[in-house]
């Protein structure tokens, strides 16, 4: 066996669907499933056979996987039971998959309290349910729950379960570090020690973060000789989530030098946002390898270096793992920035321009009084075509008018509504349209849009996927400045910010709908 090959096995639509505010509806778990075989994981672990109505929809009809073994996950028999007349048992093995994880006791804490059994019953326990699995043809990882407390607390003990488990025909014996207070040198330590009973080809570890290790604490093991890793996408999990496999596998693979099932890393960004947004989340921009943050670059030395050599301050490239460069424009922005970020827009013919200083100028002064041209990046390239460029004027506002109504309706139910009206003029032709919405901007949105309809029709579909209010000088009350963010999408699935800042919200609001709407005609 290739000794620098190891194993993925994702537990997110198990293990992950336990983390507060995750709730994987049967679709959900179905596309993420697919995605996961596509990418290259190695065992997929669908759910608990038995345990919930959704996981017993999932197993009934499974998704066929290409590469990627399905796993049902259950525990042992329980004690007074034997293994063939247990019924959650036999609900796992019933499942048409064809490997299965069994969770079993490995500390004598639990045993003796939990379980309120002896430990020689708990091994007998291990023992028969994996013989049984074995039996009905499944490849069986066992669960070594509470394995590095165990071993801590009473290490021959934690050794004497994990090895029967082990004789018995487990595949795989997976340390869990089920309460995730163990630190990386422990891990090493014991690792190292339970590869002396239990070869590493047949060793697998389980980590949670509940001290932000959990990652670090896989590498660390596979390190000391486990060579299949269990995780989320992610992260997710129950408490503070389980060991993030999109930051644990390029790490295995473009730092540590180890094989695994994934031939294209290019997919991991992807993977990580489909997740989210199954979950209907925004994903983390942060996130090492993948988040939008992973390779942005905002102050001035570092854009400079950059731009000449992008390894001075990235430690891979963004492209091997799907992700892209961002040179951000902020009031910390020097020349470099402004004329890295221009040729990222393709605009290069202006990256000559004689006004590049100005124009940093002009950046400085307009992020001082709130701009936050980082997260507009459509705004800013509006304000650089009308420094620099032309910008057509594709329409001109007359005026518009706002109106909040707040009454009982027929029912007897107290809603509010609103209403506004905009006068705008294209070319010679003077324009008048009223909208209504749940909201002002949601009413001036409507109506602006309609007064262009006929003339663009290239503005049909599309649709405010964000908005957000930032008071930016809160010691002025209700006379206080407040910063405006869209995020715009259009029919193909295009997505992009704009800003509008002003102590009146609507009229913020409404510059940022006028810098979203001329950014999709001038595109």
């Amino acid at each position: 066996m290739n000794d620098k090959r190891v194993y993925l096995y994702d537990s997110t639509l198990r293990d992950g669907s336990q983390a507060r505010g995750v709730d994987f509806s049967v679709s959900d778990k179905l596309a993420i499933a697919k995605a996961l075989d596509n990418f290259g994981i190695d065992y997929i672990e669908g759910g608990w056979p038995g345990a919930n109505p959704r996981d017993d929809q999932f197993f009934a009809a499974p998704p066929a996987l290409a590469k990627a073994q399905l796993c049902a996950f259950g525990m042992t028999r329980r004690a007074g039971r034997s293994a063939e007349n247990d019924p959650s048992l036999s609900a796992v093995l019933a499942a048409e998959t064809p490997a299965v994880c069994l969770v079993g006791k490995t500390w004598d804490f639990h045993i003796e309290k939990a379980l309120e059994i002896t430990a020689e019953e708990n091994k007998r326990m291990i023992v028969d349910s994996i013989k049984l699995a074995v039996a009905r043809g499944k490849q069986v990882s066992f669960d070594a729950e509470h394995f590095f407390d165990g071993f801590k607390a009473n290490a021959p003990l934690a050794l004497e379960m994990v090895q029967a488990a082990y004789d018995s025909g487990a595949r795989w014996v997976v340390l869990c570090d089920t309460n995730g207070g163990t630190l990386p040198h422990e891990i090493s330590a014991i690792v190292s020690e339970i590869t002396k009973y239990i070869p590493g080809i047949n060793l697998g570890i389980h980590c949670h973060n509940d001290t932000e290790n959990a990652v670090a604490n896989s590498l660390a093991a596979v390190q000391a000789g486990v060579r299949q890793v269990q995780g989320t996408i992610n992260g997710i999990g129950e408490r503070c989530g389980n060991a993030n496999l999109i930051s644990i596998i390029p790490n295995l693979m473009l730092k540590m030098g180890f094989e695994t099932g994934v031939d294209d890393l290019q997919k991991l960004t992807m993977l990580s946002r489909l997740v989210d947004d199954r979950l209907n989340r925004g994903a983390n921009q942060h996130a090492a390898y993948v988040g939008a943050s992973a390779f942005a670059h905002k102050g001035g030395l570092h854009v400079s270096a950059v731009s000449k050599d992008a390894t001075s301050y990235e430690h891979i490239v963004p492209e091997i793992v799907g992700n892209e460069r961002a040179i951000l424009v902020s009031d910390k922005a020097g020349r470099a920035n402004i004329v890295a970020r221009l040729k990222q827009l393709g605009l290069e013919n202006l990256a000559n321009s004689d006004k590049i200083d100005e124009l940093v100028a002009q950046v400085k002064t307009r992020e001082e009084a709130g701009y936050a041209y980082e997260d507009a990046e459509a705004s800013f390239e509006l304000m650089v075509r009308r420094q620099l460029d032309h910008v057509p004027n594709f329409f001109d506002i007359i005026s518009f008018r706002v109106m909040d109504e707040r009454r009982w309706n027929a029912k007897g139910e107290l809603i509010t509504m609103s209403e506004a009206i905009i006068k705008l003029k294209i070319n010679d032709e003077k324009i008048m349209q009223v909208g209504e919405g749940n909201g002002p901007v949601n009413a001036l949105d409507g109506a602006l849009r309609k007064a262009l309809a006929s003339h663009y029709p290239a503005l049909q579909g599309l649709r405010l996927t964000d908005y957000k209010v930032r008071i930016l000088t809160p010691q002025d009350g209700t006379k206080a400045v407040t910063r405006v963010l869209i995020e715009t999408t259009d029919v193909d699935g295009k997505v992009w910010n704009t800003i509008g800042i002003s102590p009146n919200v609507i009229d913020a609001s409404f510059d940022a709908l006028y810098d979203s709407v001329t950014y999709k005609l001038l595109r």
